[in-house]
């Protein structure tokens, strides 16, 4: 298992989410079926110390979700 780090966009908004999947296909499927019609890649370069993830038994799925720049508070 993985987790990869999404860019998200759709039009001019656009944040990042953090994906645990089999793999950087199937997490970039998760967010655009969760995001329909928004553009989903993936950020570069990959962090290698938190790529693969060692809980076997850890969900597939949405981790985290990072605040656009323009709305933090």
């Amino acid at each position: 298992m993985i987790r990869v780090s999404v860019q998200v966009r759709s039009g001019t908004a656009g944040f990042r989410a953090t994906v645990r999947a089999e793999s950087i296909r199937q997490a970039l499927s998760i967010v655009q079926a969760r995001y329909s019609g928004a553009e989903a890649r993936v950020v570069h370069p990959i962090d290698s110390e938190t790529f693969f993830v060692e809980d076997r038994g850890a969900p597939t799925g949405l981790v985290e979700l990072e605040t656009p720049e323009g709305v933090a508070g």
